[in-house]
């Protein structure tokens, strides 16, 4: 007896061991990674409100810009300690993210997290100049940002679209080129103390000397042609509306005092002008303009006007004005060339060798490109961007670090936050964590899952407002909204600027209320349903088949993905069935039914490929050469929408 008491009481410290290492490595899912953290079995209950209970200590001045802050949660309860009120903002971000609400109210799992920013300058680009935003959009947006550590927000707030704030001086600025919408100077200054108080420094971008056909159809002379007479309305870059004149000093006397208007609503340092999408076309087609290039020099080596030494130019004109309001100059990196004044932070959205060349040539640096959420790339693709790649460790220094953008000419107010969370957030890892502590796709997509259901809690609408959308759809046959919301979540917007070329022509007044419009930048479904294949066909490890074909021995993992993805098959081929009759009554569905054909077409394939997968059948010569060409054309765009499972069905496939 006294044997079989001892073995059960090593039994039962051997499975309380067990519990406790499970219940240590499993740690809450911290978006993004800290630097370092050490988990601990066991957990904290707090008694009363957490954020109330967290004990804080500053050790540093509050000027100070220092992010790094340590969150410590014993048994005696939770501490954060920081340098900075700044790194106080960080620490409360990551202990919001360790709290858990449980029936018995809040605890935290023991822990000892040290971390600190790896680049200083971790940006989202907000753009209300191609359709307005509302201040309480930007606000709710802010607190997204401090949720996962962004701490620049990069305000884009001019256009040829629209000119967004209130001038005093220039009335017509807000009065015309601001007629669709435009911030008060005092909804500016309630925006910056909002974002100060999240520990985020609010950068303006007002775009010169291109991009500001708003501006010149409010002041014309500015001008280096009269072709704007309005406030333009379609997408298009600067070469199709006419530039600012830099040869004139009426130019740089206006923008003198209207950019120190301007300057005195940001407190920040720094200053963005942008100088992107300048081809210099406008500039060659007047003789005047050519004439005042070539008396100054600015010639090729044909002798012609080089638009590159104008801009430059132009350039420092606007550094002048810009070092005399204390501010720093940043511009995109067509901005970028010989005798550029190198304190002009370069920012590139065109390759990675635009952050090589700008710290080469002494600039500081930061990256955009990678990070265009508007292209609507997955966040695996974004989290792969560096702001390093291919930059030597002795120019590393140079690189602040980097930005999500999300432009707006396919974003109103109602779906512009589901255009840019969760997404921005592993943008936010990669600004924020250790590169060697980054590299794990699939833990990233699973960490960002639970951080997309904080930023709902925090009233982000990136799911709330695609929902309404669908429901808004479905409105001529309710019955048929699950269907509906199975196809929309199996579909994406075409990617790139492939919108602007498929067919339809949009305006700033065009409406944002298509199936194209509801479905995710990224598919989760279509993502989820890749992985499992993937892990499938992993587990069975396909290779030559023996013949006669035997069916696999599955393992119980095996068996289990193959049941997962039949489900969801059988889930598809349900709301296609579901789904004719709302095609027939809404108008505006109906240029998605071949979609809705093509995805019954794969459905098909999948299930007969599945089928095969089973049984062991071999993949014939005959059957995957057909099986390619549906997948051709279910790859298809529709309604400037594509079926997101294509790619996944084409490894399953064998292609």
């Amino acid at each position: 007896m006294r044997n079989s008491a001892n073995s059960a009481q090593l039994c039962a410290k051997i499975l309380l061991l067990l519990l406790l290492s499970l219940s240590a490595s499993a740690q809450r899912p911290l978006l993004p990674v800290p630097a370092q953290a050490t988990w601990q079995a066991g957990h904290y209950r707090f008694a009363t409100a957490p954020l109330l209970a967290l004990r804080r200590h500053i050790t540093g001045p509050a000027t100070s810009a220092d992010e790094s802050y340590r969150l410590r949660v014993t048994a005696a309860g939770a501490s954060l300690t920081a340098v900075s009120p700044l790194g106080i903002q960080r620490g409360l971000a990551t202990f919001r993210q360790v709290l858990e609400s449980t029936p018995r109210g809040w605890r935290a799992q023991l822990c000892d997290i040290q971390d600190r920013p790896r680049f200083a300058w971790r940006g989202l680009l907000i753009d209300p100049a191609r359709h307005f935003l509302p201040v309480a959009i930007i606000k709710r947006n802010l607190d997204g940002m401090a949720a996962v550590k962004l701490n620049v927000l990069h305000w884009h707030l001019s256009d040829d679209q629209g000119w967004r704030v209130e001038s005093r001086l220039f009335p017509r600025l807000h009065t015309v080129a601001g007629a669709t919408g435009y911030y008060t100077q005092a909804e500016v200054r309630e925006v910056v103390r909002y974002a100060g108080r999240l520990g985020i420094r609010v950068v303006p971008e007002f775009d010169l000397p291109g991009h500001t056909g708003a501006l010149l159809a409010a002041y014309p002379r500015l001008g280096s042609n009269d072709s704007i007479k309005a406030v333009p309305t379609r997408w298009g870059t600067s070469q199709n509306w006419a530039l600012l004149d830099p040869t004139r000093e009426g130019t740089y006397t206006m923008l003198d005092s209207v950019l120190t208007e301007m300057s005195g609503l940001f407190p920040d340092p720094y200053f963005h002008i942008g100088g992107d999408e300048n081809d210099g076309r406008q500039w060659r087609r007047s003789p005047r303009i050519v004439a005042f290039m070539k008396a100054k020099g600015f010639v090729n080596a044909k002798g012609n006007g080089d638009k590159h030494q104008l801009q430059n130019y132009f350039n420092r004109r606007m550094l002048s004005i810009l070092q005399k309001l204390g501010k720093t100059m940043v511009g995109w990196d067509e901005i970028l060339g010989p005798g550029l004044p190198t304190p002009i932070i370069v920012e590139t959205w065109r390759g990675p060798k635009g952050v090589l060349d700008a710290v080469r040539q002494g600039h500081p640096a930061l990256r955009a490109h990678g990070y265009y959420l508007d292209l609507n790339y997955s966040a695996a693709s974004h989290y792969a961007a560096d702001p390093l790649q291919g930059v030597p460790d002795s120019l590393a220094g140079r690189v602040l670090g980097g930005e999500a953008a999300m432009w707006s000419e396919f974003a109103d107010s109602v779906i512009y936050d589901s255009r840019v969370w969760p997404r921005a957030a592993a943008v936010a890892e990669r600004l924020w964590s250790p590169a060697a502590l980054s590299q794990d796709v699939p833990d990233m997509y699973r960490r960002l899952a639970f951080v997309s259901t904080e930023l709902e809690a925090l009233g982000l609408r990136h799911r709330h407002a695609p929902a309404a959308l669908l429901a808004q759809l479905a409105a001529p046959y309710p019955a048929a909204l699950p269907a509906l919301q199975t196809l929309a979540g199996l579909l994406e917007p075409v990617k790139e600027y492939k919108r602007h070329f498929q067919g339809l022509i949009y305006t700033t007044e065009t409406p944002l209320t298509r199936l194209v419009d509801a479905a995710p930048a990224e598919s989760d479904a279509a993502r989820r349903f890749g992985a499992t294949a993937d892990s499938l066909l992993a587990s069975l490890r396909i290779g030559m088949p023996t013949f006669p074909a035997v069916p696999p021995v599955l393992s119980a993992a095996a068996k289990r993905q193959l049941a997962s993805l039949q489900s969801q098959i059988a889930g598809w081929q349900r709301a296609i069935e579901q789904l004719p009759p709302l095609l027939v009554l809404s108008p505006s569905l109906a240029e998605y039914a071949p979609l809705a054909a093509q995805l019954g077409v794969v459905v098909s394939l999948l299930d007969q490929r599945l089928a095969q997968l089973t049984q062991g059948q071999p993949l014939l010569p005959p059957w995957q050469a057909a099986a390619k060409g549906q997948l051709d054309a279910a790859q298809k765009p529709a309604g400037q929408a594509e079926l997101a499972i294509i790619s996944a069905a084409r490894r399953l496939v064998g292609l």
